[in-house]
């Protein structure tokens, strides 16, 4: 593949939360108007939305959803919350078959008041739980791992290399890794485990780095606008086999107070020319 030549439009898809202020009905709309072909829904806004009606709008706009976000979250220190857990997991996956989607991102919790190495077994045993019931649906379980400055609340899981280990223990080929460049960018062994990754990478998401970052959290930046080599990441992504949706998913305050169709606007302009 030539370097210099951007991905296909239409694998380019919008995260919802890119647009934090709209709906799904809002979301789905400035995609079709911005003629894309996919969307990544977060619950929440299922929720909000209604899932039948979620289902109808995307299937009427003809957009394939490229992932549900998120489930996940498996650790708690009581087995009873654990437990709670993974029944939510187990929603979710009936949810995003309800979706038309294949994937389930996974953000596998942190500490949640347990140490790290119990998190990260009850990540395991809470993927091993729920794997089953997932192939079963034939919807895929994307391990996303996240940058360590999330590790204490949001995912112990922080590393490529991680994420594929628990994948590859679980016996199955329907467990694997989504691979946001905003969390692996800075990883030595990144283009290593990409190889490694091959058929197990579910999903890829780009966004950039700014630096300084502006907020733990809400500090993501437009591509373009940091310091990531996305062209030389999804390249590799692609070189070890995956062809499908690019998702931009970018939390920031002063791009969710744009007007939305602007900001898809410009997340077609920098993807065209950094991705």
């Amino acid at each position: 593949m030539d370097a210099h030549l951007p991905p296909g439009l239409d694998r380019l898809s919008l995260n919802q939360y890119t647009t934090n202020r709209w709906s799904v009905r809002e979301a789905a709309e400035g995609c079709a108007r911005a003629g894309l072909r996919w969307i990544g829904l977060w619950r929440d806004k299922v929720e909000a939305q209604g899932l039948e009606e979620s289902a109808r709008i995307c299937r009427d706009l003809e957009l394939g959803v490229s992932g549900l976000c998120r489930g996940g979250m498996f650790p708690a220190v009581s087995a009873e919350e654990r437990a709670r857990r993974i029944e939510d997991n187990l929603r979710a996956i009936d949810e995003c078959r309800a979706l038309g989607s294949d994937t389930l991102v996974l953000v596998c919790g942190g500490l949640s008041g347990c140490s790290v190495e119990d998190a990260r077994r009850w990540v395991e045993e809470g993927i091993g739980a729920i794997a089953p019931y997932a192939a079963a649906n034939n919807i895929r379980l994307g391990i996303e791992p996240l940058h360590p400055m999330f590790g204490a609340d949001r995912s112990v899981i922080n590393t490529l290399g991680q994420a594929l280990d628990i994948a590859e223990r679980s016996g199955t080929p329907g467990v694997g890794v989504v691979i946001d460049v905003y969390h692996v960018w800075w990883d030595p062994a990144l283009h290593s485990q990409i190889v490694r990754a091959g058929a197990r990478i579910f999903g890829f998401h780009v966004d950039d780095w700014i630096v300084p970052p502006p907020d733990i959290l809400l500090g993501r930046g437009m591509m373009g606008d940091g310091v990531i080599d996305i062209r030389r990441i999804r390249l590799a992504v692609e070189a070890a086999g995956y062809g499908g949706p690019i998702e931009c998913e970018i939390f920031n305050r002063d791009i969710w107070e744009m007007d939305g169709d602007e900001v898809i606007r410009r997340m077609i302009e920098r993807y065209l020319k950094h991705c």
